[in-house]
């Protein structure tokens, strides 16, 4: 069966960088565009950034350009998130996302506090 399995999530201070991870089976990996969404306590889900199948192409919302960072390693089923100069607003829950087919993963919490 289908499975997107983040990882790397947690707790960091203001400044500081973490790298999420998310895991996918069941699937045609590499041809699907794959997502990074979040979700903050009471509000929407919000795009994050996006990359293309072969990873030729990436997207960002304005509020983390310059700061994340997506790819992916088709050869291990893997996308990642590298997030640099974290800030508070940027605690949420991070969601992978397929594209092809409209899965998602279970989510992992990034906590950005003092």
């Amino acid at each position: 069966q289908v499975q997107l399995v983040e990882s790397g999530g947690g707790l960091v201070q203001p400044g500081g960088s973490l790298r999420v991870s998310c895991a996918a089976s069941g699937f045609t990996f590499s041809r699907s565009t794959m997502n990074w969404y979040r979700q903050a306590p009471g509000k929407e889900r919000e795009l994050v950034a996006g990359i293309s199948s072969a990873g030729s192409y990436t997207n960002y919302a304005d509020s983390v350009k310059g700061r994340f960072t997506i790819s992916r390693d088709n050869a291990k089923n893997t996308v990642y998130l590298q997030m640099n100069s974290l800030k508070p607003e940027d605690t949420a829950v991070y969601y992978c996302n397929a594209r092809l087919g409209g899965y998602w993963g279970q989510g992992t919490q990034v906590t950005v506090s003092s």
